[in-house]
């Protein structure tokens, strides 16, 4: 299993970063690797949503994701054909001065037939850029 976690302080409010989170369908307006998301079912703060993204190859799967606002969003995998399993999610921190400390952390545990390369981008590559996008995206909206 491969995994890997940050941390990272976003000049915005707690809930305008956890609002961006929960705007899966807005994913590709500044994440680069995601193509597409699309929302199968909503019940309250449970989104099960599929993910179309391009890494190494384009590859398609389902999260289910949890929300608990405005601290955290966590997820789980509902299906992919190269992922046995994605568990993880967000944990946000108000630090009382209009800043959000944001911990994005991730556990991948992929088919063999998978190159390492893949699991590479999914745990170590594509992490810092996602927290980069997201913080940019939320300080530009205050």
């Amino acid at each position: 299993m491969a995994g890997a976690e940050r941390t990272i302080i976003i000049e915005a409010p707690i809930q305008v970063v956890y609002d961006i989170i929960v705007d899966y369908e807005k994913y590709p307006e500044f994440l680069s690797e995601i193509d597409k998301v699309k929302v199968l079912a909503r019940n309250g703060s449970v989104v099960d949503a599929e993910y179309t993204a391009s890494m190494v190859k384009t590859v398609s799967y389902s999260l289910r994701l949890t929300g608990t606002p405005p601290t955290s969003v966590r997820w789980s995998l509902l299906k992919a054909s190269f992922m046995k399993s994605n568990d993880g999610g967000w944990t946000l921190k108000d630090l009382g001065d209009g800043r959000t400390q944001a911990t994005y952390g991730l556990e991948v545990r992929v088919s063999r037939l998978v190159p390492g390369k893949l699991v590479d981008k999914l745990t170590v590559t594509t992490l810092p850029a996602t927290l980069d996008a997201f913080k940019k995206r939320a300080e530009s909206m205050v």
